[in-house]
């Protein structure tokens, strides 16, 4: 029986749960594909921390040239982490002809273009689909299944430190501070969590999906991202009175008015969500998404989006189809690219309902003032929610908007912060309606 050499970049969490699964599921793996995975060589700058299970010593190098250079390495995995020191060891190893399977979405995101590219011209796949949510096989979906379709949106929650941190302040009732250390002190969130809470993991993850869905690579300057950062618990309580959840979300959508030539909205924000879709119940660290293609329709995919066995399985998925490849050649390498669609949407041209909180005096007419403002930008009022005055000075006001252009939005939402009845920033929120 043919066997195929692996060489893993990096024995982090996720690396030592390949090893792991790679050795424990080998009969498993062989009676499926015909083929022996043997994992060659280790490449790890602290080859002698402790591990369970610990590899033999001989798999270990520090330096990832050696993966390279090894005739026996036939597929090279990367789990290193960050984005040039992966780069470069990613694409020496499309130099050499060597198989990439990597789980970095952020290398993916910032380079992808580059990479694919390199791909395509040495004829060496590249294969990725623990690079957006974990365990969620939706890379192979939108490459294999959904091949005949155009994809009209999707909606991700492609966050699970967010998604945890979010149900914890519905659920609990906590503040977000305290949502965030409940979610280190149980490993959810890293001891620095900014990519997580500020929206930018995320945000590479929705733009993988958006450019292997619409066939463009999608530039990062080009995508909107909000984080939850700036979500109080009276946010998430007005969204309860008022029928919805707020979950940070990923939504990649195609123009309505046309099928092709058409640009894409790419964005990453906190969202109004109704308690009855289904997406407002996924809860903890659990990601999902959303996929609306024109031919099959509705289809949802929902699992652990994050953690060493469910990114574990992903990664070891692609290097089995790795393996295959090898045996029968791929006619792609990962990526095609095609000009059915225009590009990405200006954000200020993106329309949706929106959720405005202020926090005002307690005086006649100030209603009048920001009601005013909003006509002005042509903006309608579907609701208003203003709790009884106390003796505070100040009160919250709660709008719900119909929908309007971002631009306009921007454009009412500075006009009422310079109002000398407001006193604090203004907290826009957008909603989706999912018609």
């Amino acid at each position: 029986m043919r066997k195929i050499g692996i060489g893993i970049a990096g024995l982090g969490t996720i690396g030592l749960g390949v090893y792991k699964h790679l050795e424990g599921n080998r009969r498993l793996l062989t009676e499926r594909l015909g083929l022996e995975l043997t994992v060659t060589k280790i490449a790890d700058l602290d080859p002698e921390r402790p591990r369970t299970p610990m590899p033999p010593r001989e798999l270990f190098t520090n330096d990832w040239h050696d993966l390279i250079n090894d005739p026996e390495v036939q597929v090279v995995v990367e789990l290193m982490g960050g984005i040039k020191v992966p780069y470069d060891f990613v694409t020496a190893a499309l130099e050499k002809g060597k198989i990439v399977v990597t789980a970095n979405k952020a290398l993916l995101a910032e380079r992808g273009k580059e990479i694919f590219a390199l791909a395509a011209e040495k004829r060496v796949p590249v294969f990725y689909e623990a690079a957006a949510a974990g365990g969620v096989p939706i890379i192979k979906a939108l490459k294999e299944a959904f091949v005949a379709n155009h994809i009209r949106s999707m909606h991700g929650i492609i966050n699970g430190t967010s998604n945890y941190i979010l149900t914890r302040m519905s659920q609990a009732g906590l503040s977000f501070d305290a949502a965030l250390k409940e979610a280190q002190a149980a490993g959810y969130a890293e001891a620095d969590p900014t990519l997580d809470i500020n929206g930018w993991d995320a945000a590479h993850k929705a733009i993988i999906l958006a450019s292997l869905a619409y066939g463009f690579w999608v530039d990062t300057n080009d995508i909107h991202v909000e984080g939850i950062q700036n979500i109080t618990a009276a946010d998430i309580e007005f969204a309860e009175k008022l029928g919805y959840k707020i979950k940070l979300l990923g939504v990649v959508k195609a123009d309505e008015a046309c099928v092709e030539n058409c640009k894409v909205e790419v964005r990453v924000h906190p969202t109004l969500i109704p308690k009855d879709h289904v997406l407002a119940s996924v809860n903890g660290v659990f990601n999902a998404v959303a996929v609306n293609g024109d031919v099959v329709g509705e289809t949802l995919f929902y699992g652990r989006g994050a953690g060493q066995d469910a990114t574990a399985s992903a990664v070891i998925s692609d290097i089995a189809e790795a393996a295959v490849a090898l045996e029968i050649p791929r006619p792609n390498f990962g990526f095609v690219p095609h000009g059915l669609y225009a590009g990405c949407k200006p954000i200020d041209e993106v329309i949706t309902p929106y959720y405005l909180r202020l926090a005002v005096v307690d005086r006649p007419g100030v209603l009048a003032l920001i009601t005013g403002i909003l006509s002005e930008e042509q903006i309608g009022i579907s609701s208003v929610i203003q709790p009884e005055s106390s003796e505070e000075q100040t009160v919250p006001l709660v709008l719900m908007l119909h929908s309007a252009a971002q631009g306009r939005m921007n454009r009412a939402a500075e006009k009422i912060a310079a109002l000398d009845c407001v006193k604090c920033p203004p907290q826009v929120l957008r909603v989706e309606t999912f018609a």
